[in-house]
């Protein structure tokens, strides 16, 4: 098969276009078609010369500007080759690894010891000649010079928009500097995209970082409009959305994008939406919200908004009221926790279960697997022993949530 067609271009930035000559002047040499990836394994370029030796294989690369998947067990042998060329000193020769598909010949590019892609020329079966091979290390090293060089401009276009989204949440910077540093317009509705991995044994910040920078990269990718900003418990997105569902799925994916095997998994929350860019502070807090009730709680969903979790939010901040300020709790509920704790009975788990099943006692009995009777006696002995009236609306309600909320004081 053979290729003849115009590059894909890179929205203007002259790296790109570099990087699509280069890709020409090896293919001139070697003869087959040569693709310039990046270690995601996305074609940053392509050869475009009339009558270079193609697959189908490369098109589908070309046209996606991506590797494509592959079969399992072809996966699996694809995969080998990646690691074989990125760790081998010079150029490697691939056989192909379906029926069609032609061999080729790799090299990894580097700066240093940093490995920052690959270039993979289509050739015929027999061996590279000099020639060849020169093209691809002379290649491998000029592609070096261009990808560092985009890291870099993209590394300061990142750390421009970290430092002015912090400055927006922190509200030290006006919100006309703030639209005009992110590329707002006026008038534009944003949400807060936050995301935290699952509390690990160890080594918090160090995962906060990783997933700040795939973060980071995947949306510079996919959406370069958005800001992401690394905080000390969570990464900050400033996503612009019309809808929430939209952002909802924007999280989604991001999640599915870094997420690897063997990491810790994560957590995204999704605030709601605004036009106005002095609420930034209180979006962040709202998504914060919403982490701290799903990252505590492996049965929550991955990605969530406030009116998932909207309840639980509530107990939390009620049970910081509580922790802040203890002499707001019920002095015969603490009695209580404090008695079960001493003589291990089950006053608290009782009254809970009472309080779950809205009074019905053969519930409340089954739930506990004790007769009802024995729960009834139970009850009597709360309201004699701890003062507890539960027979009131208000002293019903404050007792069920300082016993809900509480819960760890009960341990």
């Amino acid at each position: 098969m053979e290729w003849s067609g115009s590059p894909i271009g890179e929205g203007g930035d002259a790296s790109g276009e570099e990087l699509f000559a280069l890709a020409d002047a090896i293919a001139a040499v070697i003869g087959g078609s040569v693709a310039i990836e990046d270690l995601d394994t996305r074609v940053l370029a392509h050869s475009t010369l009339p009558g270079q030796r193609i697959d189908e294989l490369r098109r589908q690369g070309i046209l996606g500007r991506q590797v494509p998947d592959q079969p399992a067990a072809q996966a699996a042998r694809q995969q080998r080759q990646y690691r074989d060329v990125l760790a081998a000193p010079g150029v490697l020769a691939l056989p192909g690894l379906a029926d069609g598909e032609l061999p080729r010949a790799a090299v990894a590019i580097r700066a240093g010891d940093l490995p920052l892609g690959t270039i993979w020329a289509i050739v015929d079966q027999a061996p590279l000649d000099d020639a060849g091979q020169r093209a691809l290390l002379e290649g491998a090293g000029t592609a070096a010079l261009h990808l560092l060089r985009r890291r870099s401009a993209a590394a300061l276009e990142l750390h421009a928009r970290d430092h002015a989204l912090r400055a927006a949440f922190d509200g030290t910077a006006p919100v006309r500097e703030t639209a005009q540093r992110l590329g707002l317009p006026t008038g534009t509705q944003v949400t807060v995209l936050a995301f935290a991995p699952l509390p690990p044994a160890g080594e918090a910040g160090t995962l906060l970082a990783r997933l700040g920078a795939d973060l980071g990269r995947h949306f510079s990718a996919v959406r370069p409009e958005a800001a992401v900003s690394t905080g000390p418990r969570s990464v900050y997105v400033l996503l612009p959305a019309d809808d929430l569902e939209a952002a909802r799925r924007q999280a989604a994916q991001a999640l599915a994008a870094v997420s690897r095997p063997r990491t810790r998994p994560s957590r995204a929350a999704v605030s709601r939406l605004t036009a106005d860019l002095t609420e930034l502070s209180e979006l962040r807090a709202e998504a914060d919200d919403v982490l701290r009730v799903t990252t505590g709680d492996p049965e929550r969903p991955d990605v969530a908004a406030l009116t998932d979790v909207h309840a639980q939010v509530l107990i939390a901040h009620l049970a910081d009221a509580l922790d802040h300020r203890p002499r707001l709790r019920h002095p015969g509920v603490e009695a209580l926790l404090d008695h079960d704790r001493t003589h291990h009975t089950r006053y608290a788990a009782s009254v809970t279960a009472w309080l779950d099943a809205v009074g019905n006692v053969g519930d409340a009995a089954r739930r506990l697997n004790i007769h009802p009777n024995t729960l009834k006696y139970r009850l009597r002995r709360v309201r004699e022993v701890f003062g507890l009236d539960l027979d009131t609306p208000d002293d019903r309600l404050a007792c069920w949530l300082q016993l809900r909320i509480g819960s760890r004081h009960c341990s």
